[in-house]
């Protein structure tokens, strides 16, 4: 699979003081295949014109090709209809504009809104803030020892009938796996609002809402999916999303402007403010046809092998503390690492001298650091396009890697 795959994409070709790149940061952001930068560069080259606007025909083709990506979306992820995709600038901003314009109509003074120890802080802070602005109960649910779920604490919180549950697909730590579907039927049959944060999980599976069970909104990032930078997904109910008030305003939100009323578009226009990143839209579109011509569930299939590999091959490595569950089956291919006595910093830098390219630092979870005790750990992060042999030679580094701090300090 690899070999083929890898050379649609120029960066991995890149070689640095030497050393062909190993990219090992797929969590922070994937690489973009060839086909996704022609796209972005015949936007620019072939159709650049503002959206929406114009009756010439430049404007109309890249407003079909811009809205045509709505529909792609629309498709891959199972919703009914395309006027449930709002197009946004990230997963940061699908949660934000969901935690004050959905949260505001929602949240009463004594309300509980609950999230899990595991949030990136996109997922947590919006969600804290509501709280503290609306005077809510915000409570955490706590994991187990492997840093999953404590159906406990699930339990705990589940009795306190909480008006939202903000739920991320899986960690961006540690890779773990939430059961969206079981957590979501319990948690609807109270009348909780079901946000699923799905940055990481879009990249590593099919994720169709209708396996995800009775969920209320979904948000995801292009430039985890092979995508340009720039250009996030919220999904929502039609219905919910048909209640809630704009979150910007200004330009193709906007119906009827008069000097004392304003009238809003109808969806989904009515959230999307201002000229959008067009040719990232775009680049998006072409992002969604190249996953789709790989094949979702064998990019997950093979993601699983790569998995297996690491997670065996790291118990052959002394003193590496892996953080999550040490079954394949129950997390994506991401590992967040620590080295007994070798700061994370320390560590990536190490294995950036190898050629491999890691995440350091507490990778917006500082809620999950200040649990563990941890300042940070080193995060190796793989997408379909990495190897056995990039697995073989993470390894081999974190076997030396002890070995070079170990004589550094003498």
């Amino acid at each position: 699979m690899n070999s083929i795959v890898r050379k649609d994409f120029p960066n991995l070709e890149r070689v640095i003081d030497g050393k062909r790149l190993c990219y090992l940061d797929n969590a922070a952001t994937s690489q973009r295949p060839k086909k996704v930068i022609d796209a972005v560069v015949k936007y620019y080259t072939q159709m650049n014109a503002n959206v929406h606007r114009g009756v010439y025909s430049l404007s109309q083709e890249a407003t079909d090709a811009f809205e045509a990506v709505r529909g792609k979306v629309a498709r891959f992820i199972g919703a009914k209809t395309e006027r449930e995709i709002i197009i946004t600038k990230g997963t940061t901003e699908s949660i934000n504009l969901i935690a004050s314009s959905y949260g505001d109509l929602a949240i009463q003074a004594g309300d509980v809104i609950a999230v899990t120890r595991m949030e990136h802080h996109s997922n947590f802070v919006p969600w804290q803030q509501l709280a503290k602005r609306k005077k809510a109960r915000f409570e955490i649910i706590e994991l187990t020892n492997d840093l999953r779920l404590d159906p406990k604490d699930v339990d705990r919180v589940l009795a306190l009938k909480p008006k939202i549950l903000a739920i991320s697909l899986l960690s961006n730590v540690t890779g773990v796996i939430n059961p969206i579907h079981s957590l979501a039927a319990r948690f609807k049959m109270l009348g909780t609002t079901i946000v699923v944060d799905a940055a990481q999980g879009i990249a590593h599976g099919e994720v169709v809402l209708d396996r995800l069970g009775p969920i209320d909104f979904m948000a995801f990032s292009s430039h985890k999916l092979c995508g340009p930078t720039g250009v996030g997904i919220l999904w929502g109910r039609e219905e919910l999303l048909n209640k809630m008030s704009p979150y910007q305003f200004g330009g193709n939100m906007i119906s009827h402007v008069g000097d004392h009323e304003t009238e809003w578009n109808e969806l989904p226009h009515k959230f999307e403010a201002g000229t959008p990143d067009i040719a990232g839209v775009i680049g998006f579109g072409a992002a969604i046809d190249y996953i789709e011509t790989m094949g979702r569930m064998r990019i997950e299939a093979y993601e699983q092998s790569i998995t297996e590999a690491v997670i065996q091959a790291l118990k052959e490595v002394p003193g590496v503390r892996l953080l999550g569950p040490s079954d394949a089956h129950h997390r994506a291919p991401i590992f967040s690492l620590a080295i007994e006595g070798v700061h994370a910093h320390d560590l990536a830098t190490f294995l950036d001298m190898q050629g491999i390219s890691v995440r350091a630092g507490h990778h917006c979870t500082h809620p999950l650091m200040m649990k563990l005790g941890l300042p940070a750990t080193c995060r190796a992060s793989f997408s379909f396009y990495n190897t056995l042999d990039e697995v073989n030679l993470l390894i081999k580094a974190l076997k030396e890697a002890p070995i070079f701090f170990k004589r550094g300090s003498r």
